[in-house]
């Protein structure tokens, strides 16, 4: 906000006294606070620092013991520099005692060679200044006005940080209290050298409050919280480089206002979501979301997953799928619905704690109305079904510790299905593998085992046709061998003989016990399997076209359930 004395020596009321620099020439880049012309020698009493002093010099001590004593003392008090217009005092040069004082005090000592009106140098320093100040209030309405629409909007964290990084011109980062990065804005700059080795870097940077710049490290920063709930950290790097040389006082006060209005503003969307998932899940949930997506760059997404405390890469990755087997009966209950996304919620949150219990290093979070999806890292594949064993035994005690009463964590402990997928060597293969564990999860649903894990060998017929359900000539074949008693159940409602189909082959095509399940006589049932076999042209009795049935009445529960 304030020029420097090299800018003051450039403005052309100062050129015009033709400036020379005696002394002092490292100190030219401090900042001028203010311009003020003195004659006499005890001025300093009257200053507070940061001044630009001029003078003539009629005032000053006739002996060089004054001399550097009036020197000394402007230097004490901190002014940015002192300059003298030769003629009138001195004709030629300043006194070499002032000179050399000067030098040793590296304060900036000019001599104007002709005679200049002070008050043009006061007028355009000032000016300068006040110029300056309106920018800076400008800008910090700029801010303010920003981070208000981003508040109002419910902006992501990380948009709020990009438009820090905007404003600021510089690298932004939102960490946690562990130093795990949250999200960031590298600038323009290498997001992968901006990240690299962060939690040591960031455990380096010695914080004197809440709000502090360390020169050091070179980096501004401020605590993120709000109701005496801190939870991150705010930091925006500026090097000791980027300040002018002899300059003090770190950044300027517009990006010292710009990092807590942000921070205010992350605090503020924290309180807003306190009821939603952490906001380290909603990373881990815009990660997953990315790999299966490819809404981001899969380099991206191992980066940050890296910084997040994560590693993906020369992992091998296994994708899970946790669901609830069945649907929960109920009002709100369903998909979308405001219990159906508590009781979601609850299982994410069971999926990340068993993670944890076990030891596990992942990515955990919902992936859409029905399932929670996880990503396993492991160092060895050969650890794989050891991880996944853990995992599964891990989520189960965390669940029955939770008890079956619904506002307590992780919510009623009901049935789930842990599905797998094939594990993979790269950050590249991992949607195939999530994506496949998906497909188990929901096929698995449908078939009668109960397993720790499933995996892909183990769901069974229903299992595969449920995989397949999307698929146009199992469709047809279901239409084939179905189509005319389903077309004749549509036109005769009260008969339902697609039912007693169902009932004579889930009992083994034992007549005499199917017509007991369906409470109907021998000879009633009997009759229905003889229209049925007329309808669709089959042979009962034949243990191939039954098998044939069979299939397609799996396939058709398969079609109408996907």
């Amino acid at each position: 906000m304030f020029p420097t004395v090299r800018e003051v020596l450039a403005l052309d009321p100062v050129r015009h006294g033709g400036p020379r620099v005696v002394a002092g020439a490292a100190g030219l880049d401090r900042l001028v606070r203010w311009v003020h012309a003195a004659e006499v020698p005890d001025i300093a009493a009257l200053l507070s620092g940061g001044e630009l002093v001029l003078t003539t010099g009629i005032g000053l001590p006739g002996d060089d013991a004054g001399l550097r004593a009036f020197i000394g003392e402007l230097a004490d008090v901190g002014v940015s520099g002192l300059l003298v217009e030769l003629g009138r005092r001195y004709p030629a040069a300043v006194p070499r005692a002032m000179v050399n004082a000067a030098e040793r005090r590296n304060l900036p000592l000019v001599e104007l060679c002709r005679v200049t009106p002070f008050v043009r140098i006061t007028e355009a320093v000032h000016g300068l200044i006040v110029d300056a100040q309106l920018a800076e209030l400008r800008a910090t309405e700029e801010i303010h006005q920003r981070f208000t629409e981003l508040s109002v909007e419910g902006a992501e964290p990380a948009e709020v940080v990009r438009q820090a990084a905007v404003l600021a011109g510089c690298p932004v980062i939102l960490e946690n209290l562990s130093r795990q990065v949250l999200a960031y804005d590298p600038a323009g700059e290498s997001a992968e050298l901006l990240l690299r080795g962060w939690e040591q870097h960031s455990r380096r940077i010695r914080p004197t409050g809440r709000t502090g710049y360390d020169p050091d490290a070179g980096w501004l920063y401020t605590t993120v919280g709000a109701r005496g709930q801190d939870w991150g950290r705010l930091l925006l790097r500026w090097p000791t480089g980027e300040l002018p040389a002899g300059a003090s006082g770190g950044p300027s006060t517009r990006l010292t206002i710009l990092i807590e209005r942000a921070a205010s503003t992350l605090a503020l969307g924290r309180l807003i979501r306190r009821d939603a998932e952490g906001l380290e899940r909603q990373i881990h949930r815009t990660l997953l979301t990315a790999l299966l997506d490819h809404t981001r760059p899969v380099d991206e997404v191992a980066l940050r997953s890296r910084a997040l405390g994560v590693p993906l890469d020369r992992r091998h990755l296994v994708g899970v799928v946790v669901r609830y087997r069945a649907d929960e009966a109920g009002a709100g209950a369903a998909a979308g619905g405001p219990a159906g996304q508590a009781r979601l919620r609850d299982l994410a949150e069971a999926v990340s704690q068993a993670l944890r219990d076990a030891e596990l290093s992942g990515l955990a979070s919902t992936l859409d109305d029905q399932a929670v999806g996880a990503v396993l890292a492991l160092r060895d594949a050969g650890d794989e079904e050891r991880a996944l064993a853990a995992f599964a035994a891990a989520l189960d005690r965390v669940r029955l510790d939770a008890g079956p009463t619904a506002g307590r964590p992780y919510g009623a402990p009901g049935a789930v299905i842990v599905a797998a997928g094939s594990g993979v060597g790269s950050v590249r293969e991992a949607r195939r593998s999530l994506i496949e564990a998906r497909q188990v999860a929901d096929a698995a649903r449908r078939g009668r085992r109960d397993l720790p894990v499933y995996r892909l060998p183990q769901v069974g017929l229903a299992g595969l046709l449920h995989l397949l359900r999307d698929e146009p000539r199992l469709q047809t074949f279901v239409e084939r061998e179905l189509g005319p008693l389903l077309t004749h159940d549509a036109e005769h409602p009260r008969e339902q003989l697609l039912g007693t189909l169902r009932g004579y082959l889930e009992s083994g095509r034992n007549k005499s016990a199917a017509a007991a399940a369906a409470h109907l006589s021998r000879p009633a049932f009997y009759e229905r399997l003889a229209r049925i076999s007329r309808i669709l042209r089959v042979d009962l009795d034949s243990v191939d076209d039954c098998l044939s049935l069979h299939v397609a009445l799996l396939a058709l529960d398969a079609v109408r359930d996907g």
